[in-house]
């Protein structure tokens, strides 16, 4: 081993301009002796059902051959789609070359590079790289950011600009995502699979996703080529002027859309459960009950997959079941602490739990002295964690139960990732002095609860 193994390509961020890219691509030139191939996720239209699944076999076969001729950056790039050729999902396409390399035991000898027009969102940058990919181009998403600013719809901002806060939206969301899971390191994300499947079945799991978990099962790479090939037919319409005068979809995935995907919680639902709780009154709240119970048999949630079984037994007699007064007592809310929310929700939830005679919890931001002592807002649940401010022993007696937290995963940056805007006003470690002694310096206690930003809790 020579001094060669040693050099390194190091990226300050996962997600990459065209420069960069361009750098990799090209980094024999700057590196004599080090080399990178393109394999291209693209197939054609007309070839049949088998179409998708036979390119995949294709780009592993093109990936082992790229290693032999000594390449060690392969770029999966769905560059230069067009009516003809498909783009291959991205994440299917990464997914598939990793798995195929770590069963070839040629997983460690390239890195992979994806070079994506389907990537736009912060969760796509984090499948990517938690499949296996060491850096993520999204050049579609980064020309479509320039169209804006040169077309005038993003003002007050140069193009370059426009592109290098995309590039750091989506990286600082990586480290977001990476930092709630408690990984500290991108090289410790990569290659995780820190995911789940939902709809998809073991075959196809076991084929291009190994190793991830997919309780319900669902559908393989049939249903997969169908509706990507349906995206495609609906970009390329035979006739090009059926649709030159719409725009593209307006979406609805996330928030619902006259003319999006179907909500569970959509203008219907949402005015019933409002003008229901405003007005007290309950037959409205069955309408909106309905309409939910309804939408869920029409597959929008898990549990609209499941029926009832009758006939099986004797129905249990109404006079033999609990009242509602009597179930609502085993209520519980989640941990959420003060900061974490605000002021107004953690006392409400406190609040509607003692009145129905259920429990809330203070989670690990610990509860407002003032509130430890009055029935109305008090939480029945305390919360006990390591560097948890303002665990008194009048904290621990006003509880009803106590949840100790005896390990906990690392969360690094999460506290410096909070804005100092969003600390809320009053929420302070209050400090109390000790005498000094002889024996000791002055010593500072707290009697409050954290703040919600790091130089608040560190006066402490």
């Amino acid at each position: 081993m020579g001094p060669e193994h040693a050099r390194t390509v190091t990226l300050d961020f996962p997600v990459i301009d065209n420069d960069e890219l361009a750098k990799i691509r090209h980094i024999d030139k700057a590196m004599p002796g080090r080399s990178s191939a393109t394999i291209r996720g693209l197939y054609h239209f007309d070839l049949g059902a088998h179409a998708m699944e036979d390119r995949l076999a294709e780009m592993c076969a093109e990936v082992d051959q790229a290693i032999e001729d000594g390449a060690e950056f392969i770029i999966l790039s769905d560059r230069d789609s067009n009516k003809d050729l498909v783009p291959i999902p991205s994440l299917l396409m990464v997914s598939a070359v990793h798995h195929h390399l770590i069963r070839r035991e040629n997983r460690m000898k390239v890195g992979l590079i994806v070079e994506a027009g389907d990537v736009r969102e912060v969760h796509h940058v984090a499948t990517l790289i938690g499949y296996g990919a060491s850096a993520v181009n999204p050049y579609l998403a980064m020309e479509t950011v320039e169209h804006l600013v040169r077309t005038g719809y993003i003002t007050g901002i140069s193009p370059e600009t426009a592109v290098r806060n995309l590039i750091y939206a989506l990286g600082k969301g990586v480290l977001k995502i990476m930092s709630k899971m408690g990984i500290s390191t991108v090289s410790s994300y990569a290659g995780a699979q820190v995911f789940e499947a939902v709809g998809l079945s073991q075959e196809f799991i076991d084929a291009y996703f190994t190793g991830t978990e997919t309780k319900l099962g669902g559908v393989g790479i049939e249903a997969i080529y169908t509706e990507n090939q349906a995206r495609h037919d609906y970009a390329y319409p035979e006739d090009g002027a059926a649709r030159a005068h719409e725009r593209l979809w307006t979406g609805g995935e996330y928030q619902w859309r006259r003319d999006g995907a179907p909500h569970l919680f959509n203008p219907e639902t949402v005015f019933r459960l409002q003008h229901s709780t405003r007005t007290r009154r309950y037959d409205i709240f069955r309408e909106y009950t309905k309409l939910v119970d309804d939408q869920a048999e029409e597959l929008k949630t898990l549990r609209g997959l499941f029926q009832l079984r009758t006939g099986i037994r004797p129905p249990v007699p109404l006079d033999e079941v609990e009242p509602v007064s009597e179930i609502v007592k085993r209520f519980s809310t989640g941990a959420m602490s003060y900061g974490s929310i605000s002021r107004e929700a953690h006392e409400t939830l406190a609040i509607a739990m003692n009145r129905i005679g259920g429990k809330s919890n203070t989670g690990e931001g610990g509860e407002d002295p003032e509130r430890l002592v009055d029935p109305e807002r008090r939480s029945a649940i305390k919360q006990v964690a390591s560097g948890r401010f303002g665990v008194t022993s009048h904290y621990l007696s006003e509880s009803d139960d106590i949840q100790i937290k005896l390990a906990q995963g690392a969360k690094p940056g999460r506290a410096v990732s909070f804005l100092r805007r969003r600390c809320i006003p009053g929420w302070r470690a209050r400090v109390t002095r000790r005498p000094a002694s002889d024996s000791s310096r002055p010593r500072r206690t707290t009697t409050s609860t954290r703040s919600r930003t790091s130089s608040s809790s560190s006066s402490t």
